[in-house]
This record gives C-alpha cells, structure tokens and sequence, in this order.
C-alpha cells in the first residue's frame, strides 16, 4: 500500500513534467524548469538595425564624389570671403585664449 501512496503523489508531476516538455517543443519554447535568467527572451526579439536605417532617407550627396567636391569648393569660397573681411578663423595661437593669456 505504501507504494501505491507514492505513486499517486509522483504520477501528477511526471505528467505535468512530460506536458511542458512536450508544449516546449511544440511551440518552440525554451525549457527552464530551474528557473534560472537567461538571455533567450533578449535572442528571441527581431533585430532592428534594418528598422532603424529605413527611417533615415538615402543620401545620394555621400557617394557622389561631384557633389562633395561642389560642397567642398563652396566651404572653401565661403572661408576666402570672411577673411577678406577678417571675419575669417584666427591662426593657430591666436585665438581668444592665447589674448587673454598676453594681458
């Protein structure tokens, strides 16, 4: 009789033991019967380098070398300008910091 007392007690977890199992492998789960953290659920999720990049619109101007020359001689144009008018980037040395160093 002792057996059969047992046996009553372990037969409801081995089958629900062989149910998980089974849903686990149907469905495609992972098996964690300890409990333990893993980094599955984080593996699991799409990755959304390519969602990310399709917001952003093609930048044509980046592999054209003609235009980044065009743009390249307009900055150039654009810096003679202001140093006619000596508006243009101080030389090296002398800039704010070094003037207020030689008061």
């Amino acid at each position: 009789m002792a057996t059969g007392g047992r046996l009553k007690n372990i037969l409801p977890t081995v089958v629900t033991t062989g149910l998980t199992e089974a849903r686990a492998k149907i469905f495609g789960h992972v098996l964690n019967p300890a409990g333990q953290r893993s980094p599955h659920k984080i593996l699991r999720k799409k990755l959304i380098g390519d969602k990310v990049a399709g917001w952003y619109p093609y930048d044509i101007k980046k592999d054209d070398p003609l235009v980044m020359a065009r743009q390249e001689q307009e900055r150039l144009s654009k810096l003679e300008m202001l140093k006619r008018r000596g508006k243009g980037p101080p030389k090296k040395g002398q800039g704010k910091r070094a003037a207020k160093r030689s008061k």
